[in-house]
């Protein structure tokens, strides 16, 4: 029998445990590695995620985009410090822009201003990586009614002070989160107040243990324009250019406040429009309540046409991105991006999945952004109209424009047009192109498969 004080059995003993003891901590490693392959970025590899997004915002209508009248100072700062976009995309209306923008699938399935409460926004998944969320200003994917299960705090957002809809009767009504928050018919007041928000939602409301997102979705420069008294009649580009100018100041006390907070180095920007401007004569004649002289409004620059147009002045908006030591500064890029693209590319910065169960339109554009290729979207397709690839751009006979839109005299044929020639879509090259035309149009027909948009979902 063996003697259990023999020491050399002792020494045994210990050998084995420290053996076992060893194994048990390798397997532990292994599975925490496994665990950790498979969960999201952890926080502090997720930026916080700042949106500002203006309403029918011409894309000249600031400085480094080609405005000879209008100064921008704190976003042509913004451009030097991050990347400028030169074919970016949104749509051609504000509620379709605001539910391709939340969801990352074109209009014609995520329904524009009717979309639907079984759309999956970023902010809904985003907020199951611990991120907090907040939506300031205008909504307008809800029918401009309140419908709780389609407003903001249903669809993911933490917190919402805005206008479920827009300004066209020249008064807006609030909500915070669900709750009626009163109204105004000063528009002057809207930039102020909504940058105000989003500044108080910074130092007061965010959980400094958290990454954010704040989506500010600003009323102007959404029909009856106004700037508030400190900013009227300064600049050299009338009403209009009043309102682009104050939009500029208070933009830059957005962005002093990421400073302030000493949020600068790991917040994304993104700076963008809905939709182009109203530049059309046909509206302004039909349209009542606007200040005077607020004609042909915004600049599309050399971009035909405007807002409610399948042409580029009414898709192709100006786009800053921003993310100092991540996304090159002072870039200009011509690659082809656009608001469908903000939920996969949230899902890889984030660390989120883009949900498998539902066609998504949107790709993941993080190495566009940081630099890591300079190549865009393969294609954009323009709702119920036409589509893009590359150079080439084919526009469908009867393809949609809003009534205040419509060019009467444009001939119902098909149009193609190489962009990179002809930015202005002023000669159509489609008789001596007929393979690209058969191309585009069957590219066309692919994107929009079965799906059509019903007469609710154009009802504001």
């Amino acid at each position: 029998m063996t003697n259990p004080k023999d020491p050399e059995m002792e020494f045994t003993i210990k050998q084995y445990s420290t053996m076992k003891f060893a194994a048990i901590l390798r397997t532990c490693a292994s599975v925490l590695l496994l665990l950790t392959a498979t969960l999201p970025a952890v926080a502090a590899d997720q930026p916080n995620i700042l949106i500002i997004f203006t309403d029918d915002q011409g894309y000249a209508d600031i400085g480094c985009y080609g405005s000879p009248k209008n100064k921008t100072p704190r976003l042509d700062q913004l451009a030097k410090e991050g990347t400028r976009f030169t074919s970016f995309y949104s749509q051609t209306v504000c509620g379709p822009s605001r539910s391709a923008l939340l969801t990352g699938r074109q209009p014609i399935r995520s329904k524009g201003w009717g979309m639907p409460a079984t759309e999956i926004t970023f902010a809904e998944l985003i907020r199951q990586v611990d991120y907090q969320t907040a939506c300031i200003g205008k909504w307008d994917v809800s029918n401009r009614k309140a419908i709780i299960d389609r407003m903001p705090n249903a669809q993911g957002f933490d917190y919402y002070f805005g206008a479920l809809g827009a300004n066209d009767g020249g008064r807006v009504t609030f909500h915070q989160n669900n709750d009626p928050a009163g109204s105004t018919r000063d528009m002057g007041s809207l930039t102020k107040l909504y940058t105000d928000k989003a500044i108080e939602f910074l130092k007061r409301r965010r959980d400094p243990e958290k990454p954010f997102v704040l989506y500010v979705a600003h009323t102007m420069m959404h029909t009856i324009i106004d700037a508030s008294e400190g900013f009227r009649g300064k600049s050299a580009g009338g009403l209009y250019g009043d309102v682009v100018e104050e939009f500029d100041y208070q933009t830059g006390r957005l962005l002093d406040t990421l400073d302030e907070l000493k949020l600068r180095d790991n917040t994304l920007v993104i700076y963008t429009s809905d939709n182009g401007p109203w530049n059309q004569d046909k509206y302004t004649k039909k349209k009542k309540g606007h200040p005077e002289g607020s004609i042909f409004w915004g600049d599309a620059g050399p971009l035909r046409n405007g807002k409610g147009s399948p042409y580029e002045g009414g898709y192709r908006l100006p786009c800053i991105v921003r993310w100092p030591g991540k996304v090159p500064a002072e870039r200009v890029s011509p690659a082809i991006f656009a608001t469908i693209d903000f939920m996969p590319t949230f899902a890889n910065l984030a660390g989120f999945d883009v949900p498998d169960d539902r066609r998504i339109d949107g790709i993941d554009q993080t190495d566009l952004l940081l630099g890591k290729r300079e190549v865009g979207r393969d294609h954009f397709y323009f709702g119920r109209a036409g589509v893009r690839q590359g150079r080439w751009k084919y526009l469908k006979p009867k393809a949609h424009f809003h009534g205040y839109a419509v060019e009467d005299d444009r001939p119902k044929i098909d149009e193609l047009y190489d962009l990179q020639t002809d930015l202005g879509e002023r000669k159509n090259v489609a008789m001596s192109h007929p393979q690209k035309v058969a191309e585009l149009r069957e590219l066309m027909l692919a994107i929009e498969g079965n799906d059509t948009l019903r007469p609710e979902d154009s009802q504001r």
